[in-house]
């Protein structure tokens, strides 16, 4: 008899537990109600930038707004630095991340992320007078050589693998990377593409692009973990604009051309 009523009382339990699982309400469901999503993101070039009158344009601006007019929602940016951004979407401080993040096991760990809407390639660029005669990644590989990469980074994580002996100098912001490089206080800087062209077609007396891919990545909306219903509606999301051809055409928009670039400057 007593073992019968222990598993009733485990099965009650469970049964509890399950109902509490269901009740509650998931992410999207919050912003149903809500009617406003909030996106965490990060300011880099072409995926968020500030244009002349101070509002927010470019690629990852384009995906979000999208989304939310699609699904009859708002949206608010919440503009974070990069590395505090996963903790402020484990904290509810957004909704979501979107904000060109490359997909890792270590952030899997943390997050989880949707099926990737785009993918993102890892470049290496150089000062002229300090790394003139630099040929690959591993030239920059010495123990008198400083590269820039931002904080938190997958560039960050590219500069640690392929030039282990280098000095790794890192940046909250892609922007003082850049000044950092511009200025001579280092030999180069890993950044996503197309920033590394960007720049050195903009400052061709100081700046080279290395013609050498170090790493591509996929490219994920961040959620936090257990909200499978929020990943389900984002996933079902990217796959009907992937099909329309709508995120290609933003993204040759943004990466492959520079018609854009008189909103910036």
């Amino acid at each position: 008899m007593k073992r019968i009523v222990t598993l009733l009382g485990v099965g009650v339990l469970i049964l509890g537990l399950a109902g509490m699982a269901f009740s509650e309400e998931s992410t999207i469901d919050q912003i149903v109600k809500r009617g406003t999503m909030k996106v965490g993101m990060s300011t880099f070039v072409p995926w968020a930038m500030k244009d002349k009158t101070g509002k927010l344009v470019g690629f990852e601006i384009d995906v979000a707004t999208r989304l939310a007019a699609d699904s009859k929602f708002k949206v608010e940016f919440v503009p974070t630095q990069w590395s505090g951004i996963i903790p402020s979407l484990q904290t509810g401080k957004f909704d979501v991340i979107i904000g060109g993040m490359t997909i890792t096991a270590e952030r899997n760990q943390k997050i989880n992320f949707t099926i990737p809407y785009d993918y993102a390639t890892q470049m290496m660029m150089g000062n002229k007078k300090i790394a003139g005669t630099f040929k690959t990644v591993e030239d920059f590989n010495k123990p008198d050589v400083a590269i820039a990469a931002r904080l938190g980074s997958t560039a960050a994580i590219a500069a640690k693998k392929y030039m282990p002996k280098a000095q790794l100098r890192l940046f909250d912001d892609e922007a003082q990377a850049v000044q950092e490089l511009l200025n001579g206080k280092v030999a180069g800087m890993v950044g996503s593409a197309p920033l590394p062209a960007f720049t050195a077609i903009k400052y061709p007396d100081t700046i080279f692009l290395l013609n050498q891919d170090l790493v591509k990545e996929s490219i994920g909306f961040g959620v936090r973990k257990g909200d499978f219903d929020t990943m389900n509606y984002f996933d079902n999301w990217i796959r009907a604009v992937d099909l329309e051809g709508w995120l290609q055409d933003r993204h040759n928009y943004w990466f492959n051309t520079r018609e854009w670039e008189s909103m910036v400057q």
